[in-house]
């Protein structure tokens, strides 16, 4: 740094003539603020100069600025002076070239665009007094001279104000009430603007270009805000249901287990229900599992079935195996391919006793699942049963996430459902049903692609309940590829939006029908249609705060929310009876399988808005449902504890 800079005043100017500085002339003071402007203490040091008749000299950031035009045009009427303290406030000795030429341009584009003028004054970040223009910042200085920018720094503290000084503050507390003592000062004869104390010309005036630039920047900016302010909220709403659902899950799967304790063993109405049952088994090219399912069935500790398979227009050997298995239980009714709902209705048609349990081809069972299931029919007022429904497949990291979700997710839900008088769903896999029930309500209908939705919506709107069973267990097998895991989801997830339309009547239902409606359709609508498509925000809003805010605020709010997923998916496990070793892949399955998941229901709902129609989407099998019990058929009795 040269003498004349380190040993000069405070302001610097830079031509072909050399190097001049100068600084306030006695009893005068350069009040000088940088940064902002701010919307709290802008204003507030604008009535403090005004109150004191005083001028002052405004750094500003031009992001700042950009955001606040209106207190930069306020800044300038009111007589008080601009300068740039660059665009962000970065350390232009250790800038890119790029980012120096645009710390400086953005920020005269703001200026431009709010006031129609070019400073010429610049305050470069993190230095004070000339002599802190060294190294590579003297040769920032020297650039930004080059630019016809006049620098200014601050005189030394030493300096009195009787001698004339150059004052550098922020905008902040601490400032105005520095601002406040010096303006008290009867040793001052002046408050004036730097180029006013050494008769400068402080602005220069942009060019067309560069006014609409600047109009253009404070637009963008304006919008910027606008959807940070929305992602903001979205974000609040998003956590806050998210949060609300897992206390939610907790809070009633613990009361499901006490009413289990207190009202299901022994209850008055609880006789054992051990009359004959039909099962039903649609299939279509279902030979890789078929056998296995059939099976198990046959070696139910309830022996006395009816095992109707219905085979729906199959291009392979599912009925033939069926026909196969060498058990007079077994009935095999052949018909065209009509789809799942049809082959439910002709096993109906079929069944020649009250209860009914209809499950998939794909799907094995534990001995004592169609026992349990049927248990709570003893109730008159029950009209089906949901069973439980496991991941058999769990092999791969995709199935080890299904199998997370169908216990932490769905079986979960169930609980709360049951406590709530609300299930929405009976899955196809099992799910127990009085015969008088369904052919009461017109039988499965085919009006959308979740048939076991629709049909238990429309068994609560005929003032029928539906309860869970969750020692029914059964093994079913899972999509192992991303191909096909999405076909079927988004097949689940269209299907539940078609029946929730369907039934949107029980909101103003009575009786079960409105319990379901208000509660059920109500849970839907807020945590599997509106929580996914707000829960994005969190994620790229944690992502932003990772890249542009406070790191470890950031981090520590998405570890903070994993934290409380994981430990009630452990509870869940815990519940279901299953090994908390699965947990480790949770954070995963947050980073990848929900993301999937999101895209799923808005994929979904626009479908379904624009009126687009979903042929029905089929699951390649390949016979291993019963992977995770160690063979075709399960024999786990008494795997899960009757309650």
């Amino acid at each position: 740094m040269p003498d004349a800079v380190a040993k000069g005043g405070p302001v610097i100017g830079i031509n072909r003539d050399g190097i001049r500085s100068g600084g306030m002339p006695a009893r005068t003071v350069a009040l000088t603020f940088d940064g902002g402007p701010d919307p709290v203490w802008t204003p507030r040091l604008l009535e403090l100069l005004r109150r004191n008749n005083a001028r002052a000299t405004f750094f500003l950031h031009g992001a700042q600025a950009a955001r606040h035009p209106e207190l930069v045009r306020r800044i300038r009427a009111e007589g008080h002076e601009i300068g740039s303290n660059t665009y962000t406030g970065a350390v232009l000795g250790e800038s890119s070239a790029p980012r120096f030429r645009s710390e400086l341009e953005l920020t005269q584009s703001a200026l431009a665009g709010a006031t129609g003028l070019r400073t010429n004054l610049l305050r470069m970040p993190r230095t004070t007094t000339p002599d802190t223009l060294c190294g590579r910042e003297w040769q920032a200085a020297r650039r930004a001279a080059g630019y016809g920018y006049v620098l200014v720094a601050a005189d030394k503290g030493s300096r009195k104000p009787a001698q004339g000084i150059v004052r550098q503050l922020s905008q902040t507390e601490s400032a105005y009430l520095e601002a406040r003592r010096l303006l008290r000062d009867r040793t001052i004869d002046r408050f004036t603007t730097v180029s006013q104390g050494l008769g400068l010309v402080p602005y220069a005036s942009p060019s067309v270009v560069e006014r609409w630039l600047g109009t253009g920047l404070i637009q963008v900016t304006r919008l910027g805000q606008a959807f940070s302010t929305a992602m903001i909220w979205i974000l609040g709403v998003a956590g806050g249901l998210g949060v609300l659902r897992l206390l939610l899950l907790a809070l009633f799967a613990r009361a499901h287990v006490r009413r289990l304790e207190r009202f299901r063993t022994g209850a008055p109405w609880m006789r054992e229900v051990s009359g004959p049952v039909t099962v039903l088994v649609p299939a279509y090219n279902e030979e890789a599992g078929i056998g296995s399912t059939l099976r198990s069935l046959l070696d139910s500790t309830h022996r006395e079935l009816q095992v109707i398979v219905v085979d729906d227009g199959s291009s392979d050997r599912t009925a033939d195996i069926a026909e196969n298995m060498g058990d007079s239980r077994v009935e095999v009714v052949r018909q065209p391919n009509s789809g799942k709902a049809a082959a439910l209705n002709t096993g109906l048609a079929h069944a020649r006793y009250d209860i009914v349990v209809m499950v998939d081809a794909d799907t094995v069972f534990e001995p004592d699942a169609i026992e349990r299931i049927v248990q709570p029919l003893a109730h008159p007022a029950v009209g089906a049963v949901s069973g439980n429904t496991k991941v058999g497949n769990r092999r791969s990291l995709l199935a080890r996430w299904q199998h997370l979700e169908y216990v932490f997710g769905f079986n979960l839900d169930r609980r709360m459902f049951e406590v709530l008088e609300c299930m929405p769903t009976v899955p196809g896999a099992i799910g127990a049903f009085r015969r008088d029930a369904v052919i009461g309500v017109g039988g499965v209908s085919e009006d959308t692609l979740a048939e076991d939705t629709d049909l238990t919506m429309a068994l609560w709107r005929a003032g029928w309940r539906v309860l869970y069973e969750e020692s029914a267990v059964a093994w079913t097998e899972v999509p192992t590829t991303l191909r096909q895991l999405w076909r079927q989801r988004y097949r689940w997830c269209y299907g539940t939006l078609q029946a929730m339309w369907k039934h949107r009547g029980a909101l103003l239902g009575t009786g079960p029908a409105g319990r379901f409606g208000r509660r059920g359709l109500t849970y839907l609508a807020l945590f599997q249609v509106a929580l996914p498509l707000l829960a994005p925000v969190i994620d790229v809003y944690a992502l932003y705060g990772v890249l542009f805010r406070d790191p470890w605020e950031s981090a520590g709010v998405w570890f903070a929310f994993l934290g409380v997923q994981i430990v009630c998916s452990g509870y869940a496990l815990r519940l279901d009876g299953e090994p908390v070793r699965a947990l480790w892949s949770m954070p995963f399955q947050i980073v990848v399988y929900r993301q999937l998941m999101y895209l799923v229901v808005i994929q979904s709902l626009v479908a379904l808005l624009l009126g687009s129609r979903l042929r029905w989407q089929r699951m390649k099998r390949s016979g291993t449902a019963a992977e995770q019990i160690g063979g075709p058929v399960p024999y786990r009795s008494g795997s899960v504890p009757m309650r």
